[in-house]
């Protein structure tokens, strides 16, 4: 996630402010369908993870089926327990489960329609059997809190910050990249969450990509009280949008607006740092405008590590012989997918996320091998 300060929505940060429309189902759906079904006896719960690994449960009546999978230990991810993040979403291949009473999720109809669940505020009318999108080792990976302090504060283009902060003594930290970590803000009351722009390996430092908002509390916090060796407090890793280690020899696009390319660097890093023949990669980054942009110093580095890569820079307006005039949807193209395999990893706004999907599915990228975050502001 983030720009200040990111709000999760579906698993599908940028200078383009949006908020995702998304519609809750639970009065469409869950009171016709609990009417329908009444629950007398536990049922028996599969999930089936990426790896091949499946896991089985009970669930008694009118409970949630994540609660259940927590209390007998399954690996699986979560963070809201609301039905907000979409952390625990998984895919529903048997049975019938319904919305809990008092809960709302925001799924739209479409993705109920498909089989999408979430787990948190899912409760089962019978045997179920689930698909989550990744392996039982990543979902073994639970959150913990860690104190850190701040090792350096620096401005990036036009309204983005580099925050950089290192473990105190005695707190460890994983996680896997693209994954995202709560920081509370000093003083307020309030949590932000941001997606390490680092890998795993550069730990006990963390570096996190943060957009400048007015008025939002992150951005205030870092602007006019944050100074070096302060101590935060952070809580992770979330999430459930990160490499898939399955897919890292197969040709990956990625797709990033404003500070969703946090993320994105840590994915392309990982792919860098693992050993053997590197995949081919197409990063396509953009912001609104030039003065806006950032770490493209960063990018061109990366470029000389990994010639497999190639990046394109894309600006809304103002473009000048260097950049993409668009968004950075608009220079994918029917060359960029050769091989049915390819993967894509999208950050940014709802409509970056929708626009760049509908694009990679004419171009012949799966359904399946296209992974997502939303990044959107809060204030």
């Amino acid at each position: 996630m983030l720009m200040d300060e990111k709000v999760y929505g579906l698993n599908i940060n940028s200078d383009i402010d949006c908020h995702d429309i998304a519609v809750s189902i639970h009065d469409e759906i869950s009171p016709q369908l609990s009417l329908s079904h009444p629950v007398t006896t536990d049922h028996q719960i599969t999930l089936n993870f990426s790896d091949g690994i499946t896991k089985q449960f009970s669930v008694a009546p009118n409970t949630s089926i994540l609660d259940a999978a927590l209390e007998n230990d399954i690996p699986v991810l979560y963070q809201c327990r609301s039905g907000s993040c979409s952390s625990c979403l998984c895919t529903i291949n048997e049975g019938d489960t319904s919305t809990l009473e008092g809960e709302s999720l925001t799924l739209l109809p479409s993705e109920y329609s498909l089989g999408h669940r979430l787990l948190c505020v899912s409760q089962a009318h019978s045997d179920c059997n689930f698909d989550v999108a990744y392996s039982s080792e990543v979902g073994a990976l639970s959150a913990k809190e860690a104190k850190v302090f701040i090792d350096s504060i620096e401005y990036l283009g036009s309204h983005t910050i580099r925050l950089i902060v290192e473990l105190a003594a005695g707190y460890s930290m994983n996680f896997k990249s693209g994954q995202f970590m709560q920081i509370n803000v000093p003083g307020v009351g309030s949590v932000r969450s941001y997606s390490p722009s680092s890998t795993a390996q550069a730990l006990p430092k963390m570096e996190f990509l943060i957009r400048l908002i007015p008025d939002g509390v992150m951005s205030t916090y870092l602007e006019d009280r944050a100074e070096i060796d302060h101590v935060l407090t952070l809580t992770g890793p979330y999430g459930s949008f990160f490499l898939r280690e399955e897919h890292k020899r197969a040709p990956h696009i990625f797709v990033a607006g404003g500070t969703g390319l946090a993320p994105i660097l840590s994915i392309v890093d990982t792919l860098r740092q693992s050993s053997g023949i590197k995949p081919k990669m197409l990063l396509s980054f953009g912001c609104a405008t030039p003065d806006a942009l950032f770490c493209i110093e960063d990018i061109e580095l990366r470029e000389q590590w990994l010639p497999t890569l190639e990046t394109r820079i894309c600006v809304d307006r103002e473009a000048t012989e260097v950049h993409y005039l668009g968004n950075p949807v608009s220079p994918l193209q029917q060359s960029d997918v050769t091989d049915p395999n390819t993967v894509a990893y999208l950050c940014g706004p709802q409509p970056m996320i929708d626009a760049a999907t509908t694009r990679l599915r004419a171009l012949g990228v799966k359904a399946e091998n296209i992974f997502a975050e939303q990044f959107v502001a809060s204030h």
